[in-house]
């Protein structure tokens, strides 16, 4: 048995950890995206709502849009399947993206009332623990540092071509 958990851990890690990097990058700034939208009276007012929510009804919330996103992941299999692979893939894309900006913001919206179920209290430090350690892992890695010299530079190239934009522009 130890065999075939190791040999598991060694398979869906490497899965999980692409997984948790998704989720990482876009967390924070998929949710500053949507916290904007508290800008509109009727966003805030239903932000406020659901900040008042008891613990259960923060669950039932937070969950919500995994079930939401359900019918729209199963139609890009459907894509997958009739050979449009291209729209199955952006749909997919899509449908990751919003999910992960709608729990992002639900999760700052619900945790403190979340936290005051036991279970989640108990669980969700551990969770985060091992999701930071292993997102740690990943960080180190060659790769990953490798990426990030590349997203530097490119940052940078992108400064000195918008800088340059600006300087035409402002010559006409």
């Amino acid at each position: 048995m130890p065999t075939i958990r190791r040999a598991l851990r060694l398979l869906l890690t490497p899965v999980l950890a692409l997984v948790l990097l998704f989720e990482e990058w876009g967390w924070e700034l998929l949710a500053g995206l949507l916290a904007r939208l508290a800008r509109l009276p009727l966003w805030a007012w239903l932000e406020r709502r659901i900040e008042r929510l008891p613990p259960w009804a923060a669950l039932l919330i937070f969950g919500l849009p995994v079930l939401a996103l359900v019918p729209i992941k199963l139609l890009a299999v459907y894509l997958f399947g009739t050979g449009h692979k291209t729209l199955g893939l952006m749909l997919l894309l899509g449908a990751k993206g919003l999910g992960t900006a709608v729990v992002a913001r639900l999760f700052q919206l619900t945790q403190p009332a979340l936290m005051k179920l036991d279970w989640f209290a108990r669980w969700y430090p551990r969770w985060k623990d091992w999701k930071d350690r292993l997102l740690d892992e990943v960080r180190q890695t060659s790769f990953w540092r490798q990426g990030r010299r590349l997203k530097a530079h490119l940052k940078r190239w992108w400064g000195r071509v918008r800088e340059r934009v600006r300087r035409r522009a402002s010559r006409m």
